[in-house]
């Protein structure tokens, strides 16, 4: 089994639209830490768009309402990965076009390069990337893991349905905490 970690939405665009979400920067921040001590790859995702985001349809509800709001080109501030998660040497930053970490990225094609079966998901919103992602990556045949206090959304209540009920259906869900220790504990 060969894992990655994926840190998704962790940018700085997003993290201010989710301002009580902030205790998961700090839980994020020690789970990379422990992921790169035991060498697992650290795969950042974000949302980022062209100048102009021509990839947004008037359409498309969640993302046009964002473009009006937020600078979400590619090189702009809030795409760029929150300062306290920086990515190091080693790291791989994939950017995204739509919710999933999938759509309109090149993360199938990294991790298939790199022999990666297991994802084990953290990011912001619990009903948005990160479920979007587990749907997709099951479909995909990955093993999927999500953090369940790695991840956050707007409505605690939400958050909890979907860890708790929902995602088991697809994936293991545990703690950071559990899983740091699992892989403290195991050869990758």
């Amino acid at each position: 089994m060969t894992t990655a970690l994926l840190v998704m939405d962790m940018q700085n665009g997003i993290l201010e639209r989710y301002p009580q979400s902030n205790w998961v920067i700090e839980t994020l921040r020690e789970t990379i830490d422990v992921a790169r001590r035991a060498a697992v790859p650290v795969i950042f995702v974000r949302l980022g768009f062209r100048n102009g985001a021509p990839e947004v349809s008037d359409r498309n509800r969640i993302f046009s309402t964002l473009i009006k709001n937020y600078d979400m080109a590619d090189a702009s501030r809030a795409t760029q990965v929150h300062s306290t998660l920086e990515p190091q040497d080693g790291d791989v930053v994939v950017t995204k076009r739509r919710v999933s970490a999938f759509t309109g990225s090149d993360l199938e094609v990294i991790l298939r390069s790199r022999g990666i079966d297991t994802l084990v998901l953290t990011g912001i919103a619990t009903s948005g990337v990160v479920l979007s992602t587990l749907r997709q990556a099951a479909d995909l045949d990955f093993e999927v893991v999500v953090l369940s206090d790695g991840c956050a959304d707007s409505d605690p209540e939400v958050h909890r349905v979907l860890t708790e009920k929902v995602f088991p259906r697809q994936a293991t869900v545990i703690t950071a905490g559990e899983w740091a220790s699992q892989i403290s504990g195991s050869a990758l």
